[in-house]
């Protein structure tokens, strides 16, 4: 048997023949508290008592929210009991503490309408049902709405990838600003390394080998993610501007990282820096003025007081750019390039061509350069064009444009075999889960 206090409540935790029983005492005290565990423990060996799973039905949604939480530590990281406790807020909200065993499909239903009405992502309602879904499933409810519950259709958009301009306009924009140095030399190695924003956040200068010119990627978002990866020119000086950087404030010993929190200006290299997204999206969002060519956030004249320019139709050509997007846009480039999927899914750290697909982009004028290659093939080619090794007078096969251009449609699953985010494994994700393909 078990006593652990839940705030000023006393709760219970103990086995009989194999059956969980778990249930608050009801009280504040600790000697009462104990004569109601006996009590319990005398009433589930007489079969008086309902089991965790029956009891566990009957529970508020708030309570039975914490609970699928607190029994979820063992089975998850950090991080995804973190994301677990955000998507479970309006929920929380919503259901309050209605009974698991009084929730049906039109409150499920309704649930969703009223995220829609406040202006939600698909996504964000699908991932928020996604968490409802496995309470239910606990309280053994679940296959009982399925059938009524379908995921929200998703955008098909994946990311970004930039033109060569924008792609130089915000270097020459970053290197500008001293504040944004952080934010500079993060995206120098996105860039330079397809690295995720939460690779380069837990990297520590333990994972860098500067006489190998290389990075090990220890921990990932995917197992697929735990690599080594090469430093091109870029990288390198930007790894070693950072260690110049961190030379200042003594954060160079092995288990610092590269990459470390600074709140209020205080460096702590210990900890690792949990975002540069002010930084980002001031970077990103920057425009300059057409007559006196200063850098300036968007408003509606020049902050030049010289100037004052109307700038209200200047538009930034990245705002709204990802940092994320710096990793698809890396990944085009390679595919351009030309290099070997095995190439690129071992940089990237990509376990399946369907991933890859999902990353790269591959830009207009690349598709058109490689158009304009297949017209020297065309009805007007000469004789002497066509390659020694194509017999013009042997048949070609067909081409079969209902069959050959469709591709492998995944089937529809049921609602009760959708097992991630409260969507299809196929579909898209913010943070993908899992891919069922491999090499």
């Amino acid at each position: 048997m078990a006593l652990t206090k839940r705030g000023k409540t006393w709760h219970t935790h103990f086995f009989v023949d194999g059956q969980r029983y778990r249930q608050s005492l009801h009280t504040s005290k600790y000697r009462e508290a104990e004569k109601e565990e006996r009590k319990l423990k005398d009433r589930a060996e007489r079969g008086e008592l309902s089991p965790a799973a029956q009891q566990f039905t009957r529970l508020g949604f708030a309570e039975a929210a914490e609970r699928y939480v607190e029994s979820r530590k063992l089975e998850l990281s950090d991080v995804s009991l973190k994301k677990e406790h955000q998507l479970l807020v309006q929920p929380r909200r919503f259901f309050k503490s209605e009974p698991l065993s009084r929730i049906s499909s039109d409150r499920l239903l309704s649930f969703r309408e009223w995220r829609v009405a406040q202006h939600v992502g698909c996504a964000t309602i699908n991932m928020e049902m996604g968490v409802i879904r496995r309470i239910l499933k606990r309280a053994k409810r679940w296959h009982l709405l399925a059938a009524d519950i379908k995921p929200l259709k998703e955008r098909r958009t994946v990311g970004r990838a930039m033109t060569l301009d924008e792609k130089l306009r915000l270097l020459r924009l970053a290197a500008g600003k001293p504040d944004w140095q952080m934010a500079r030399l993060a995206m120098t190695l996105a860039l330079n390394t397809t690295m995720r924003g939460c690779e380069l956040k837990g990297l520590r200068w333990s994972d860098v080998n500067l006489m190998g010119k290389l990075l090990t990627i220890r921990k990932s978002k995917t197992d697929a993610g735990e690599r080594v990866i090469p430093l091109n020119n870029a990288a390198l000086a930007a790894v070693l501007e950072l260690r110049e950087r961190a030379k200042g404030f003594g954060g160079l010993e092995i288990g610092h990282f590269v990459f470390p929190s600074c709140e209020n200006g205080n460096m702590n290299p210990t900890m690792p820096q949990k975002s540069w997204r002010t930084a980002w999206r001031y970077l990103t969002r920057a425009i300059e003025c057409p007559m006196c060519k200063r850098i300036q956030a968007p408003a509606a004249e020049c902050c030049n007081n010289r100037c004052k320019a109307d700038i209200r139709d200047v538009k930034s050509p990245t705002a709204g750019l990802r940092f994320h997007d710096l990793r698809h846009h890396a990944i085009t480039e390679l595919a351009e390039s030309q290099v070997s999927d095995q190439t690129i899914m071992a940089i990237a750290g990509h376990v399946s061509p369907k991933m890859l697909a999902h990353y790269s982009h591959v830009r207009l004028e690349a598709k058109r350069n490689a158009l304009e290659a297949l017209a020297r093939f065309g009805s007007n080619a000469s004789a002497a064009e066509v390659p020694e090794h194509m017999d013009l007078g042997e048949e070609q096969p067909l081409y079969d444009t209902s069959h050959d251009t469709k591709g492998n449609e995944p089937e529809s699953a049921s609602a009760e075999l959708i097992e991630k985010n409260g969507r299809p494994e196929w579909t898209r994700t913010i943070d993908l889960f899992r891919v069922k393909e491999a090499l």
